[in-house]
């Protein structure tokens, strides 16, 4: 059964294997994006205010999922590249310590859900209202993120060692638990009262807990590579060290997107007659963009243990051709979204019931990024799977913090709302052009020197 998945990983044609590894894993993200599109829509539906809460809690509930995915990415690529080297043991010991690290991530979360909330949402918004709803929906997330970080780390056991369906199939049942009880929690059925936000956050709770239990029995009844156990477990430091030393600028570069968001809501207080409709156009924006972002973050997925595995096995050619396709796949999905947010912005905009006039020029110039950063975001994800996340972690700071922030600033001071948004194409064609310098510097000096 190994030297089948291994010889899958190192001698099937490379589009075929990009394909049948991320297709799963593009389809269970636009799912995912679907729901997530869907629970926002019910509640812009219940009340406006609870929408603008959910959209402020968004830099929350990112930082969670950074933690999450971040270390996803460690044991990911720690995994492929130790089954690559047919080191077995290795791949055991990432396994154990990294459900080990995503259980230390929840602890801390659930810290920030019990004590750190109020403060959160007071800091973004004077609006009584919505800093109640926001207090309701962020704390039932963070204080049952058990669920999504376990989740997350079993679906990455999975995909590291090539069952993608599995992988994809654990999400789908996370999201078909949440799209069914959403409308039931929000708006009350039958005995089950009316939760509102609340509501919200618990449909998504239970349908993470779901998903955590099917990625628990899939890879304890199919996943033979790897053995999980803990009756003899002690936390390995240098284990724990190489899946940060991946994971941990994956995980800084999501947090950083809190940041940036948590900023710009703030720079959108400085327009006080509009800030809740300017808030809620944001938050729509960042629910839908996620639809187009989602499927490029399936493809990493298939992508980074391909070019983790063959560059343990010493493949270069395979490396080479995973990311020229995984580069044209991607910047070919956001030529579709730049479509989208340009031609038919008002009909996305309506599923939120938000602010036309302000929206509509915010999606157009928002999505101008969108060409750019389908290459940043491949680029992103093979400088980790070569174990060089630093360079990545350095792009993403300078795009959001040295260069998106200040620039929405500065452009706000216009006293014009529509000129903000301009400073996420500015911030791309930065990223850009970093991204661009440091591809060649791996091709340079990682991937060229194996042909010796």
């Amino acid at each position: 059964m190994e030297n089948t998945r291994e010889n899958k990983m190192g001698t099937m044609p490379i589009n075929k294997l990009l394909l049948s590894l991320s297709l799963p894993m593009v389809a269970s993200m636009l799912v995912q994006a679907l729901y997530n599109i869907v629970d926002s829509v019910f509640v812009s539906m219940y009340n406006a205010d609870a929408f603008t809460a959910v959209s402020l809690a968004f830099p929350l509930q990112n930082l969670m999922i950074a933690f999450a995915t971040g270390t996803g990415v460690g044991i990911n690529a720690l995994l492929s590249k130790s089954l690559g080297e047919k080191n077995f043991e290795r791949a055991n010991k990432a396994a154990n310590n990294g459900i080990f690290i995503s259980l230390v991530h929840y602890v801390i979360f659930l810290l920030i859900g019990i004590f750190g909330v109020k403060a959160f949402f007071s800091a973004q918004s004077s609006d009584l209202d919505v800093i109640a709803y926001g207090i309701d929906y962020a704390s039932v997330c963070l204080i049952g993120s058990i669920g999504v970080f376990t989740q997350i780390t079993t679906e990455r056991l999975l995909l590291a060692t090539g069952k993608s369906v599995l992988s994809m199939a654990t999400q789908l049942s996370g999201a078909i638990i949440n799209l069914i009880m959403d409308p039931i929690l929000i708006f009350g059925f039958g005995p089950i009262p009316e939760m509102g936000a609340m509501g919200a956050a618990l449909a998504t709770v239970l349908g993470q807990i779901f998903a955590a239990f099917m990625g628990i029995y899939f890879n304890r009844r199919y996943n033979k590579e790897i053995h999980v156990t803990f009756r003899s477990f002690k936390p390995d430091m240098a284990v724990i060290k190489r899946i940060y030393a991946v994971g941990l600028p994956s995980t800084v570069m999501a947090s950083i997107t809190s940041v940036m968001t948590f900023g710009i809501n703030k720079i959108l207080t400085s327009f006080p007659s509009i800030v809740n409709d300017a808030q809620s156009v944001f938050g729509a924006y960042y629910k839908l963009q996620s639809f187009i972002f989602m499927p490029i973050f399936g493809l990493n997925n298939g992508m980074v243990p391909i070019i983790a595995y063959n560059y343990g096995a010493k493949k270069p050619d395979r490396m080479k051709k995973t990311i020229t396709l995984a580069i044209v796949y991607a910047m070919s999905i956001m030529l579709i979204g730049l479509l989208a947010f340009t031609l038919i912005p008002h009909i996305l905009l309506g599923f939120f019931n938000t602010n036309l006039v302000l929206g509509v020029p915010a999606f157009r110039a928002i999505s101008l990024s969108f060409i750019f950063a389908g290459f940043c975001i491949i680029t992103g994800s093979v400088l980790q799977a070569v174990g060089n996340g630093f360079l990545s972690m350095c792009t993403s700071i300078v795009r959001q913090l040295v260069v998106l922030l200040p620039a929405a600033y500065l452009l706000s001071l216009s006293g014009n709302i529509n000129l903000v948004w301009y400073s996420f194409p500015i911030a791309e064609i930065a990223s850009l052009f970093m991204s661009m310098v440091f591809l060649r510097h791996i091709f340079k000096t990682i991937i060229n020197p194996l042909y010796k």
